[in-house]
């Protein structure tokens, strides 16, 4: 089976609502206008709408022509990115500051197709539950519709996500079994040593010099700690202290991202991350607090539901368009929260075969790629008819 006839012929409406979705990008539980959007079409559908799940976000359910006692959860997210657009595009950004870099106008449009084809042709047993996630860029959105009661309130036997990769050549789709995304976490370390006159070092004690090797240091984990097949990143991405050129600070302020794969690599990294930090700065003269905040966790698919996404894709853009070998990567999804909570599948939807440069993800010339629209949609779709089964 591939792409969805019917859901083919509504490629160019789905780009409208895609590029309505970019000319209003909102941030991080500010999804207002997107949220009501997206309820009307729901509802002009005659699928029930449950609005305020995790603040902006809102559950549509379907139930096919058989009630039948499964259900499963199709997931998009709706927010948008702080950034500028440069795009020079009919439907640019119309807010300053604010833009979707990420492609979450494309998800919502996708799940949006999907359902419209699901709801006029109901050839499914069971129930669909379409979750539309707000904050998904750094605000754990999907933690907010858990702790929501979402699939108490929304039962799912399975739920399933997916996400464009303009990495990726048109037309193909990245299935993995295992982790997909890594966990992400941050921290700041403050530094605390004793100011005076940069003509008269001997005074005080330098916090910039004890930071300096402290960031130095933080590479031998990943270098000499870690499992090199394991995988792990640590970034120290700010350092500042001081305002004057004469003036060694008192203090100093310091943070980053670690990411990983392995829990165990994980737990190993904050624990030598402390005794590195406190021990450099004590044998300098000074004291330092690590404040390490666990983010993110894995994006891990579960492999029975692996191969269903994976054999679902094969039927949709054919068996030799679908990539099982690559590698996790070091991004991180909070899809991830819904994944530990209930078995299923994140995948990667191919969209251009653009590494890096203007085509990429967070890159203010980002733009999704419409023509992805059906195949996403028609992923969705026929999940749904083949893990709920068609109606007698």
């Amino acid at each position: 089976m591939p792409v969805i006839n019917s859901i083919a012929a509504i490629r160019d409406e789905m780009a409208e609502w895609r590029q309505d979705i970019h000319a209003h990008p909102e941030l991080a539980f500010q999804e207002v206008r997107t949220s009501a959007l997206v309820a009307e079409k729901l509802e002009s559908w005659g699928i029930k709408v449950t609005r305020g799940i995790g603040k902006t976000g809102l559950v549509g359910t379907l139930e096919g022509r058989d009630p039948g006692s499964r259900s499963i959860g199709l997931r998009a997210d709706m927010d948008a990115l702080p950034l500028q657009e440069l795009n020079d595009l009919p439907y640019k950004s119309q807010h300053d500051g604010k833009m979707h870099a990420c492609g979450h106008d494309g998800h919502t449009a996708v799940l949006l197709g999907a359902a419209k084809y699901l709801a006029e042709t109901r050839n499914f047993t069971g129930t669909v539950q379409f979750i539309f996630q707000p904050a998904e860029e750094g605000y754990a959105g999907a933690k907010a519709m858990i702790k929501d009661g979402l699939f108490e309130r929304f039962p799912c036997d399975e739920v399933y996500g997916l996400h464009n990769a303009p990495h990726m050549e048109f037309g193909k789709i990245g299935v993995v079994a295992g982790p997909m995304l890594a966990a992400a976490d941050t921290f700041d370390i403050v530094i605390q040593g004793r100011g005076g006159h940069g003509a008269f070092p001997q005074t005080s004690v330098d916090p910039v010099l004890i930071g300096s090797q402290i960031v130095v240091a933080l590479q031998s984990i990943i270098s000499r700690n870690a499992n090199p097949q394991k995988g792990a990143v640590i970034s120290v991405t700010r350092f500042f202290g001081g305002e004057a050129f004469n003036v060694i600070p008192d203090s100093v302020l310091m943070g980053g991202t670690v990411r990983t794969f392995d829990p165990a690599v994980q737990d190993m990294i904050i624990e030598r991350m402390e005794a590195i930090t406190t021990g450099i700065a004590t044998a300098l003269g000074g004291s330092a607090e690590l404040r390490y905040r666990r983010g993110y966790p894995v994006t891990s698919n579960h492999a029975e539901n692996a191969e269903i996404a994976a054999a679902v894709a094969a039927d949709v853009v054919g068996a030799g368009q679908v990539l099982r070998d690559i590698a996790p990567v070091m991004g991180a999804e909070d899809f991830s929260f819904m994944l530990q909570e209930k078995p299923g599948c994140y995948i990667w939807l191919g969209q251009g075969g653009q590494v890096g440069g203007e085509g990429a993800l967070h890159h203010p010339r980002y733009n999704f790629n419409d023509d992805a629209l059906p195949i996403g949609a028609s992923y969705f779709a026929t999940l749904v008819e083949q893990r709920l089964g068609r109606a007698a």
